[in-house]
């Protein structure tokens, strides 16, 4: 059953990594997985490097400390949903866009209700962290980029390493960065096409990315735990400005007020309840797991 929740959990985070706006790291946040994420993460990098350098049995040892049996099936659900769901998502953006929209600002709405607790102490500093980088991201999620009709085969490369930090990062859509790179098109063809080569060097670019960011995030999280918190939580509030379903969603960086509103408030509020759901049950899992363990130190 572990595996199999891991799995889920990879799926919820693949599916929302697909949508320009929402981060696979939000969910990961909502689940109460994302520290413990960031670390296998970075464990997994130090085994990387140790190869890297030529020292395999440092490499090794360091890779039997990586939790796989967590981090796998994590992955795998991040890669099946990316793949199977990058269609779909792609025709709600396009035909329903206002709808997907109101959903998913729901989601991140939630979001930040459910990550505003893991901060122990809100200080001055800890509130101006916050509200200083909602508004930095608020204002460069304004930015949009004219899309690249046939990138070179490098440009996936470096937008798979620029991408898969936002994609970790709650509040910061990977998609949405690859959009402001002019990118995300090409990436969405290449994985719907099945473009193995593109995917591979996208997948590359992806891994390294991640391999040297991961070590400072987990040291960050590790040292600086509420600081960094409250600055992913302003990353979500700043975030909004994408989600805002009017006048036409994510197409969009101009704001406007709501046209025949109802519809989308409705599901901006169902979209909150579902993700304060999945929040509380999520977080009852990791708690119940975790109390075994507790109580025989």
């Amino acid at each position: 059953m572990p595996h199999v929740l891991n799995f889920l959990r990879g799926f919820l985070m693949g599916s929302a990594d697909v949508v320009p706006g929402v981060s696979g790291g939000t969910i990961a946040l909502v689940l109460g997985i994302y520290q413990r994420l960031i670390h296998a993460i970075r464990t997994g990098a130090g085994a990387l490097g140790s190869l890297v350098r030529g020292r395999i049995s440092e490499s090794l040892e360091r890779a039997k400390a990586v939790e796989w049996a967590f981090l796998v099936p994590l992955l795998a659900g991040i890669g099946l949903a990316i793949v199977s769901l990058a269609a779909v998502i792609q025709h709600f953006l396009d035909q329903q866009p206002i709808n997907t929209a109101a959903v998913f600002l729901g989601l991140v709405a939630a979001s930040i209700v459910i990550a505003w607790p893991l901060v122990s102490r809100w200080t001055a500093a800890r509130t101006a962290t916050a509200g200083s980088i909602a508004v930095i991201a608020f204002l460069a999620l304004g930015l949009r980029s004219e899309k690249l009709a046939d990138p070179a085969t490098l440009l996936f490369f470096g937008a798979g390493a620029i991408a898969i930090v936002a994609m970790i990062l709650p509040g910061i859509s990977g998609s949405f960065i690859l959009l402001m790179l002019g990118m995300y098109e090409a990436v969405l063809k290449a994985v719907t096409d099945r473009d193995l080569a593109v995917i591979a060097v996208f997948g590359l670019g992806a891994v390294i990315g991640l391999a040297l960011f991961s070590t400072v995030l987990d040291r960050m999280l590790r040292d600086h735990h509420d600081t960094m918190i409250a600055g992913l939580i302003g990353l979500m509030a700043g975030s909004v400005r994408v989600l805002w379903p009017w006048p036409d969603g994510t197409d969009t960086a101009n704001l406007a007020s709501p046209t025949d509103p109802l519809i989308p408030v409705l599901l901006v509020v169902a979209g909150f309840v579902v993700v304060m759901v999945i929040g509380k049950l999520g977080r009852s899992h990791v708690a119940g797991s975790q109390q075994p363990a507790a109580s025989s130190q």
